[in-house]
């Protein structure tokens, strides 16, 4: 077991809003929200399932997917779906279902796995339609209910 450093996961996870973090700021990738157009890659393993033919398509159009074609990661991809079909079976092990979760982080598919990888997925088109300004409590809220008092009392 190794003693004292640095873990991967130790520490605060990394938050691109923060304010003090205009110095890594450059290290971050916005992944388009539409995700990734284009065919989808050839599976690179053998004896494609019929399972294993949908989640394949499926993750392929995923923002993630951008990433995944950049660094060559097509076998990495077809192995996490590969042990996603096995454990979707009753029979599987929880040593599968494991194996699953630590893979989804690896690949940026769960949200410690995206700021792992300092991924985030551009979600410009939501803060549009968000009223601008503050938002007003409702009428018989606490809130609307306190009122400034002149002086200062």
């Amino acid at each position: 077991m190794a003693k004292g450093g640095a873990r991967a996961r130790s520490g605060p996870a990394p938050d691109p809003d923060a304010l003090r973090r205009e110095r890594d700021a450059g290290e971050w990738s916005i992944l388009p929200a539409e995700g990734r157009q284009g065919a989808t890659p050839d599976w690179p393993l053998t004896d494609q399932t019929d399972r294993e033919d949908v989640l394949w398509e499926r993750l392929w159009q995923m923002p993630q997917a951008l990433m995944w074609e950049r660094y060559g990661q097509d076998i990495e991809v077809a192995l996490y779906v590969r042990r996603l079909a096995e454990a979707e079976s009753a029979e599987a092990s929880v040593a599968v279902g494991t194996l699953v979760r630590q893979m989804s982080d690896s690949l940026g598919l769960t949200t410690p796995g995206m700021r792992a990888n300092r991924w985030r997925i551009d979600r410009a088109e939501e803060t549009e339609e968000r009223p601008a300004g503050p938002v007003q409590p409702a009428p018989n809220s606490a809130r609307a209910r306190l009122r400034a008092v002149a002086g200062g009392a």
